[in-house]
């Protein structure tokens, strides 16, 4: 088993940079698809972006590419998700999800999930 534990939340202004890290703990990531989900106040959980770890490929929500990065740092066992020109609606709890899954934007699909960091993108 695999634990993800997230790091890098915070408040930040519209158009602003963050940069979330997802840190396997107990196990590593290899052979697994590595996701990021977000929830934001009322609203289910929303697929953002997953990697798969083996190849390094990654697919994107369209509502975040081109300002939100993904990738990988082998030698860490880590997953960082650089997010950029940050909008006002980017606002949520960021979580991290790992596990061998078939379609990777069905959060149900994830079987090992951190605890969540919460992303404020103020206006």
């Amino acid at each position: 088993q695999v634990q993800p534990i997230e790091s890098g939340g915070g408040l930040v202004q519209a158009g602003g940079s963050l940069r979330l890290s997802c840190a396997a703990s107990g196990g590593t990531f290899s052979s697994y698809y590595v996701g990021w989900f977000r929830q934001a106040p009322g609203k289910e959980r929303e697929f953002v972006v997953t990697i798969y770890w083996s190849s390094g490929v990654p697919w994107y929500a369209d509502s975040v590419k081109g300002r939100f990065t993904i990738s990988k740092d082998n030698a860490k066992n880590t997953v960082h998700l650089q997010m950029n020109d940050l909008k006002p609606e980017d606002t949520a709890v960021y979580y991290c999800a790992a596990g061998a899954v078939r379609l990777w934007t069905l959060s149900r699909q994830y079987t090992y999930w951190g605890q969540g960091t919460q992303v404020t993108v103020s206006s």
